[in-house]
């Protein structure tokens, strides 16, 4: 079952960390508005399905911010597979997965 939003628990490490992290979620096309609660983000969808790009973006952020990348595999699609989840050494793959 696909969440209507994803939840990001972020520890921001310099001034300007958290308007980056802002700033970059606003360009993501599929993420409708956002908000932020303490430290804990909560960033809305505007649909169920979000593009390549878009995807690519949230593993990166994820990533580099260290959020649970678990809720990203929601987003696997027959579309998608190839490069997604079939790609076992993407340095994702464990951390979205868990296998």
């Amino acid at each position: 079952m696909k969440k209507k939003y994803l939840f990001c628990k972020v520890r921001f490490r310099s001034t300007y960390d958290e308007e980056i992290f802002c700033w970059c979620i606003k360009q993501i096309s599929c993420i409708k508005y956002f908000e932020k609660i303490s430290n804990e983000f909560y960033l809305f969808l505007k649909g169920k399905k979000i593009s390549n790009r878009d995807l690519d973006n949230l593993i990166g952020i994820f990533y580099r911010y260290k959020i649970d990348m678990k809720q990203l595999a929601q987003f696997q699609t027959e579309q998608n597979k190839s490069w997604f989840y079939d790609n076992k050494r993407a340095f994702w793959y464990k951390k979205v997965f868990g296998k």
